[in-house]
Order: C-alpha cells, then structure tokens, then sequence
C-alpha cells in the first residue's frame, strides 16, 4: 500500500467531503481522512494509480493535486 495526500480546489461542505470520498471508495482507495480542501487515503499500486484517482474527482467536478506521496 502506498499513502497519497492530495490537495482538493472546489470543496466548500461536508456535502463535497461525502462525495470525495465515495469517489475515492470507487477508485479503489482508502481514504484515511477526507477534509475541506485535502484527502489522505492508501491506495494499492497493483490496482490503481496516481493518475486513475485524480481522474475520478475530476469526474465529479473537483480538480485534485498531488500534495504527498509515501511508499
């Protein structure tokens, strides 16, 4: 598993927070925590990738930066 932190433009409530992180649930990660503005989550490389987790929030209209990555 590898743990991304992510910098999130376009988060305003707990409304966006709750569709952040079902996006992220059906990216195939898990988020650890999910915050106005930023996500942390756990991902595993075999199955998805950096790439592939920008894109599903990009979907749902929220444009999302690569703050951290750790192995």
């Amino acid at each position: 598993m590898q743990t991304l932190t992510l910098s999130i433009e376009g988060m305003h409530c707990n409304g966006c927070v709750t569709r952040v992180t079902q996006a992220l649930q059906k990216a195939g990660t898990a988020p650890e925590t999910v915050t106005v503005g930023t996500a942390r989550l756990q991902f595993d490389p075999a199955k998805t990738n950096p790439q592939s987790i920008l894109q599903s929030l990009d979907k749902i209209g929220f444009t999302a930066h690569i703050a951290e990555t750790q192995p």
